[in-house]
């Protein structure tokens, strides 16, 4: 079988939706998994995603970026400008799945956060966690750009002609943000009224599943796009 490459989006501590998505996908070994960023904060078992993400390394090929949730945790771990306000913006939902205390954080998931990449870039498609800055290529992008910058979904495709694959602009209505060189998979999964959302390359369609335990099935991406 065709080995696929998978983007998920900003997971924020929801293990349930995560699990239902990986289970849908009946991951291979051969399969690619890009984890767009900010696995961490908001949902209530940021623990348990990271287990699931770490056992996933011997299932198949796993790459994840680094959110601006996790820079805004290791900020704060290590005494940064980010350590009285941190847990206002999840941290204290991300510490209650590891007991209420932050020292209780294995150093096994610790090295995991730490290890996630600016931005993944194949020979087609760049992945990053934000908005990058279209008109300037990959060396030249800033840590903001890469964590911090927001669509408004009248951006210009990048210099490269490559599609952008992101998160971080939260779409409420759980509805992908996609149009013309971008696609946006942060679909609020932690809220209400939102999903977790996974895009598969190859045959370019959505999978969705709600931390409330529910499949949304499977839409082609072109269903979302905006033009």
């Amino acid at each position: 079988m065709t080995a696929r490459t998978i983007a998920i989006g900003d997971i924020h501590g929801c293990d349930v939706a995560l699990d239902i998505l990986l289970e849908e996908l009946a991951l291979r070994q051969d399969d690619t998994v890009i984890i767009v960023g900010d696995v961490i904060d908001r949902g209530p078992n940021t623990r348990g995603c990271i287990d699931r993400l770490i056992e996933l390394r011997k299932q198949c090929r796993l790459i994840h970026l680094m959110g601006n949730h996790e820079e805004m945790f290791l900020d704060a771990i290590s005494g940064g400008e980010w350590a009285d306000a941190w847990p206002q913006y999840g941290g204290r939902e991300m510490v209650a799945s590891y007991g209420g205390r932050v020292d209780d954080v294995p150093a096994e998931h610790l090295d995991f956060i730490k290890s996630g990449k600016d931005f993944y870039e194949s020979d087609g498609i760049i992945f990053a966690h934000a908005a990058i800055n279209p008109a300037w290529p990959m060396d030249r992008q800033t840590a903001h750009y890469l964590r911090w910058n927001r669509l408004t979904g009248k951006e210009a495709p990048h210099v490269s002609g490559k599609p952008i694959i992101c998160g971080h602009t939260a779409q409420r209505d759980s509805r992908p943000l996609i149009f013309p060189g971008w696609v946006c998979l942060d679909t609020c999964a932690y809220s209400l009224r939102g999903a977790l959302s996974a895009l598969v390359l190859e045959d370019q369609n959505i999978y969705q599943a709600t931390q409330w335990g529910k499949f949304c099935g499977v839409v082609p991406a072109a269903e979302f796009l905006v033009v």
